[in-house]
């Protein structure tokens, strides 16, 4: 059964099939001061999606019916639901597992068993991503084929749009206003995730590598530097 917790703040759903750790997260975000509605399996968590568009999905990824990493993929491929952000929460500290989610398009994940507190916190920084990268007066950036509207939060390769993530299109613009620079890992993870440095990088492996897939031959311009991190490098101009 899905139930709401009233308030005045962003709408969060939590997912999970556990009734104690869906308590305990919607107990905490709602004291937060986060609207909270709830779901126990695959199906009724993309229904919930469906009908409410929270701002955030707390999912986790050993539901009945479907998978947490089926409805992660669902979502991301329906036009109303992809731009929802999604933290995952896995029992499975395995590393592929980990990679799967992000390379699905999660925003963040987080093992079991985990602190209440940390998720709070997670959740707002994931949020505040949503939110960020706003400019003002339509600011605008042009690399080569790629260009980024702050404003409208439009990213675009020779004119056609490309549809990020949020957490994606934050990591792109991170890179995109230090043009030419070397981003290290650990300084991406605190200025995109605002994580703290001794988080695993590879979250920041798996983003690039999916944020590379989705602007095609613009993603040429993402380099690797080998031990330091990551740049976005300008384009040679061509001879005529």
């Amino acid at each position: 059964m899905t139930t709401t917790i009233p308030s005045t703040g962003e709408r969060i759903l939590v997912v999970d099939d556990e009734a104690d750790i869906v308590a305990l997260v919607a107990y905490h975000l709602a004291k937060s001061g986060y609207r909270v509605s709830t779901a126990s399996s695959g199906p009724e968590a993309l229904e919930v999606a469906r009908r409410d568009r929270p701002a955030l999905i707390v999912l986790d990824l050993m539901l009945p019916g479907i998978s947490g990493y089926q409805v992660l993929e669902q979502l991301r491929g329906a036009d109303s639901t992809r731009d929802i952000a999604v933290l995952m929460l896995t029992a499975r500290r395995e590393e592929p597992d980990r990679i799967q989610g992000l390379s699905l398009g999660a925003d963040d994940y987080l093992t079991k068993p985990f602190s209440p507190q940390e998720l709070v916190l997670r959740v707002g920084a994931i949020l505040r991503r949503v939110g960020a990268g706003g400019g003002s007066g339509g600011e605008q950036l042009q690399i080569g084929p790629l260009s980024i509207d702050l404003a409208a939060h439009l990213v675009q390769v020779d004119g056609e749009p490309v549809e990020l993530t949020p957490t994606e299109f934050k990591l792109l613009l991170t890179l995109a206003e230090r043009r030419g620079r070397v981003q290290a890992r650990a300084h991406l993870l605190q200025t995109v995730w605002e994580a703290a440095p001794d988080i695993q990088t590879r979250t920041v492996d798996m983003h690039v590598q999916r944020l590379r897939a989705k602007l095609g031959a613009a993603g040429d311009l993402i380099e690797t530097v080998r031990g330091f991190g990551y740049r976005i490098r300008a384009p040679q101009n061509r001879p005529a």
